[in-house]
Parts: C-alpha cells; sequence; structure tokens
C-alpha cells in the first residue's frame, strides 16, 4: 500500500503545474526538464486513479480532481515544511528560512531598525520578507505561506495568536500655519469638524484613525478631495501641499517619515495610543514558539 502513496516530489510537480499553467514553464520553476515533469504528474495520476490535468496545445488545465488534488496537495507538502523547520528548532531556532509578513505602515519604518539586530543574535536566520495588507497577511497565515507577521492589533481571528510589542502614538501632522498649531491643549475632540487625509479602505491605520477621532470626516466628505493616499509617504505630501490634516504613528515619525517636509507635528494631552505593534503567528503551528522569541526580540529593539 505504502509503495502507491504520492511523493513529495510528485505533488511539488502539480502545485508548479497548477502555478504556472503549462508544462514549460512548471519544468523551470520546479527545476527539471520537461518530460520528467509530465511522467511525474503522469505516475500521479495513475496512483490517484482520476485525471487531474486536461492538456492541449494551449496549455494545462486542471480538471475538478486536480483542483481538488492541488488543495491537498499545499497542505501536505506545507505540513511536511513544518515537520522540517520543527525538527530544526528544537535543535536551534530561528535558523533557515522564516516567511514573515509585514504591513505597509510598519514595515519601512520599523525594519532597518530591526533587521540588523536579528542578523547579529540569529546568524543563520533567512528572513523571506512579504508586505501586504492585514487581512490579506492573516489569510497567508492560516494558509501557512507565511509563519508570522508584523501588524497592528488589536486584531482578532480564529486560529492566529498575537504578541504585543509597543504601543503607538498617534500625533497630529498639518501644515505650519493650521490653527490647531497654536491651540493648547490638543485633544481629538479638537478635530470634529477637521478634514482628514486618510489611507485608502483596506489599511487598518485608517480604520485606527477614524477609531480615534470618530466624529471627524474624511476630507472626500467635505467635498475638498476625493484621493485617498496608498502610503503615508503619500499622506504627508499632501499635507505638505495644503491638502489638509492627518494623523501619523509616531513609529513612522520617529523613523524620519516628516524630516524636511515643514510640517507642524504634535502630540495630543494626554497622548493618543492609536495602535499596538505586535507579531501573529498560526495557534499550534510548528514555528510559534520561534515566532514568539522574535516577538520578545523585537520588542528589545523597539524599547532600547
Amino acid at each position: 500500500m505504502a509503495d502507491r502513496l504520492p511523493t513529495l516530489r510528485q505533488l511539488t510537480f502539480l502545485l508548479a503545474l497548477a502555478d504556472h499553467g503549462a508544462f514549460s514553464r512548471a519544468a523551470r520553476a520546479a527545476h527539471v526538464t520537461q518530460p520528467t515533469l509530465s511522467a511525474g504528474i503522469k505516475e500521479l495520476e495513475t496512483i490517484l486513479g482520476a485525471i487531474l490535468v486536461e492538456r492541449s496545445a494551449q496549455g494545462a488545465a486542471l480538471t475538478p480532481a486536480g483542483e481538488a488534488a492541488v488543495s491537498r496537495a499545499r497542505i501536505v507538502l506545507t505540513e511536511a515544511e513544518d515537520l522540517v523547520h520543527m525538527a530544526r528548532a528544537a535543535g536551534e531556532p530561528l535558523s533557515g528560512l522564516f516567511r514573515l509578513g509585514v504591513i505597509p505602515t510598519i514595515a519601512p519604518f520599523l525594519l532597518p531598525r530591526a533587521l540588523p539586530s536579528l542578523r547579529v543574535q540569529y546568524p543563520k536566520l533567512e528572513l523571506f520578507l512579504r508586505e501586504d495588507l492585514t487581512h490579506r497577511l492573516v489569510e497567508a497565515l492560516k494558509d501557512r505561506r507565511l509563519d508570522a507577521a508584523l501588524i497592528a492589533l488589536p486584531y482578532e481571528t480564529v486560529s492566529i495568536e498575537t504578541a504585543a510589542l509597543i504601543d503607538d502614538e498617534f500625533l497630529f501632522a498639518c501644515p505650519p500655519d493650521h490653527p490647531l498649531v497654536r491651540v493648547n491643549p490638543l485633544n481629538p475632540d479638537m478635530l470634529a469638524d477637521e478634514s482628514l487625509l486618510l489611507l485608502e479602505d483596506g489599511h487598518c491605520l485608517r480604520d485606527h484613525a477614524l477609531a480615534v477621532c470618530s466624529a471627524s470626516k474624511p476630507a472626500a466628505q467635505n467635498g475638498q478631495s476625493d484621493f485617498a493616499a496608498t502610503s503615508l509617504h503619500t499622506l504627508v505630501q499632501m499635507v505638505k501641499s495644503g491638502l489638509g490634516a492627518t494623523l501619523l504613528p509616531r513609529l513612522a515619525v520617529d523613523a524620519g517619515l516628516a524630516d524636511r517636509l515643514d510640517l507642524s507635528i504634535r502630540s495630543f494631552d494626554p497622548p493618543v495610543v492609536g495602535r499596538e505593534i505586535g507579531v501573529a503567528w498560526r495557534k499550534g503551528g510548528a514555528r510559534s514558539r520561534e515566532a514568539m522569541m522574535l516577538a520578545d526580540s523585537l520588542r528589545r529593539v523597539l524599547c532600547s
């Protein structure tokens, strides 16, 4: 019976074909010849007793049985990778490939500060970094395509655990001639009639900003602009151009986001915590312990 089970190599060939849509491209991705890949998939079809691929001059298309096999193959191969990682981590944690996701409002401001320290502490660690929005990073964690992710908390979802690193304070950013520059103390209630420039939908920082100033309205609703920024760098340029004011995370400001832009940046009194920065990982995953170790290392860097 055991000699009739698919091999990991055959499953890898199937995934390559599913991802690339043609035998030639799949073979290059799998670093084998096209006849080798084709023979491997043919043998897999024989073992499973089902046609997985429809072959034509235009390429290759998965059958319904092939689609189902691909879904299961991804799970099997990820479990095999987890087995390897778990065994290696038992002897030397945070070594080898570690797939880390980071949201765009954290990546350019935290990683340059943290990566040198991680390289010194874990010289055998090979970080694969993926920058994306929170919901897509969380889905990648659940699908086992990432080992951990740096996201903004709180973020409640099933099967994901998190560890907080630091509180990230919100700062008010505006042109130097803005009326609120001279108001003391500054509190969020004063933004009730303010046209805030925000990131586009999908960025959790937008939601956190609106939660802090729930009475405020985005600039588009006040008829000034229908443009939402795709990044914090674009956002501060909009403020510099006099299109409105915004809220910025202190992490980004301390990293130099608004340097040399002639903006007024003010703290609220009392300070307003806009979000927590934290590490998320798959609950019960093979790399949970390493994700917690990573969180500890990053916390030390950020608090130093």
